[in-house]
């Protein structure tokens, strides 16, 4: 059923050989994959080996050559006793069911590696690209990943090595004459641009995360726990296929939601709060991003209704100014001019409101993030025109701290030829359709009440 979210193994080569093409002829590209687990769970790749294999087995590695982009995939023995235990696995032996998933010309052994690098680097200076950015794997993103690292750096008994760093200290401890080079640019501008078939994923996973979004609303109530409507997601996602979320959900009822990304997610709703919900599934390696607010109590109060409808309004007029060539700069200026008449025009129940507003046109993060195998996506798209194939979240939102307020509302899309496709525009945006959509039966009280 999900066979046609595989990646195809001629993508796969398109993707090596523009790899092989950036590092140029005679380097080699060396990528490790995500070692395997020290406990009983379910082995997520990387995203980085992922994406230029479709391999999921955990320590294996894949070499490919610059200019060429001939491509050996190194995989571990069979490993009887976990198979026994775990089911079966991709292995070296399992040569032409390997190179069939993954287009690669070569599969080896993993322990053939070491000598087979010495042969190439012995013959002469050789560049050796490898990641130096920690890989991505289950619920992680490179920008949270790099300040995990920070923080370890600061602790006097941690580690602070990671893989990557590690690779790159043996490489050169073994080969002295060779140069690492960092491959993270060369793959973040690969993955920045989406294909047919990565956004044939990435439509699967908004349609999850819309459905999601829909039961999280239904079954809003007072005293409802924030952990319960992240439950309610997680059934939808598994039952969609997917495994599970791809991110810590941010699921926060009241004061809660100023944490932009509170994850606790272990307080109960109350009469008279919104509720933030920020949640999507990792569907076959790819995701997608939401941002949605609603009453507690299935009715918006007038002062929810005047911030809640100046974001719904600023957010459409940004997605009406995205088409290629446009820049995030102009759209922002441009949207931003549009929507100081509205705040100007607005009567503002409280004076600390209308601030608020103003403080939202002046922000310049509401076009806000790549989205693609990881929430927080690699790549930058904000210092040139914009281009087919983005795929971006779009998440204009305004804060009131005299209250603890925050205020938001998100929807992933992708760049089109004449303007955008939004992946999660079936979420109900519009108070009136939320509140309609609230009215109806919960998923979770149809559970408590069986």
């Amino acid at each position: 059923m999900y066979a046609r979210f595989l990646p195809q193994p001629l993508e796969l080569q398109a993707r090596r050989d523009r790899v092989a093409h950036a590092i140029g002829e005679g380097a080699v590209a060396l990528v490790a994959a995500a070692p395997a687990p020290r406990r009983s769970v379910r082995f997520r790749q990387t995203n980085e080996f992922y994406y230029l294999t479709a391999a999921a087995e955990p320590g294996a590695y894949v070499v490919i050559d610059g200019g060429t982009g001939r491509t050996t995939l190194y995989l571990a023995g069979r490993d009887a006793h976990r198979e026994r235990s775990e089911g079966p696995s991709l292995a070296a032996e399992d040569v032409e069911p390997a190179k069939e998933l993954t287009g690669t010309d070569e599969v080896k052994p993993v322990a053939d590696l070491p000598a087979e690098l010495a042969r190439r680097l012995f013959r002469g200076r050789v560049a050796v690209h490898t990641p130096f950015a920690p890989g991505e794997g289950a619920r992680q993103s490179r920008d949270a990943l790099l300040n995990g690292s920070a923080a370890r750096l600061a602790d006097p008994l941690g580690s602070s090595v990671t893989r990557e760093s590690a690779l790159v200290e043996a490489l050169a401890k073994a080969f002295p004459a060779v140069e690492c080079c960092d491959l993270t640019p060369v793959l973040d501008e690969l993955r920045l641009v989406k294909s047919e078939s990565e956004l044939a994923a990435m439509r699967e996973a908004a349609r999850l995360t819309c459905l999601a979004t829909v039961e999280a609303m239904r079954s809003t109530e007072q005293d409802v726990h924030e952990y319960e409507l992240s439950a309610v997601a997680d059934f939808v996602f598994l039952q969609g296929g997917a495994a599970g979320a791809a991110y810590e959900p941010i699921i926060a009822g009241g004061s809660n939601a100023w944490h932009g990304h509170y994850v606790r997610k272990d307080s109960k709703l109350a009469a008279g709060d919104l509720v933030l919900f920020d949640c999507a599934p990792d569907f076959h390696y790819y995701t997608s991003d939401i941002g949605r607010m609603w009453p507690v109590t299935g009715r918006f109060e007038p002062w929810q209704l005047e911030l809640y409808e100046f974001i719904v309004h600023y957010h459409r007029a940004l997605l009406g100014r995205i088409r290629p060539g446009e820049t995030v700069e102009a759209i922002l200026d441009d949207t931003a001019a549009e929507l100081t008449e509205v705040v100007e025009t607005t009567s503002w129940s409280r004076p600390e409101f209308e601030t608020a507003a103003r403080g939202a046109l002046a922000f310049r993060g509401h076009l806000s993030h790549p989205v693609g195998m990881a929430v927080h996506d690699v790549g930058n798209y904000s210092r040139r025109p914009l281009v087919e194939g983005l795929v971006f979240s779009v998440d204009p939102m305004l804060w009131v701290p005299e209250e603890s307020l925050y205020v938001r509302c998100e929807d992933t899309v992708v760049v089109t030829a004449d303007g955008i496709e939004n992946l999660t525009a079936a979420a109900p945006l519009d108070p009136s359709a939320i509140e309609a959509t609230m009215s109806e039966p919960g998923l979770l009280q149809a559970w408590r009440d069986r």
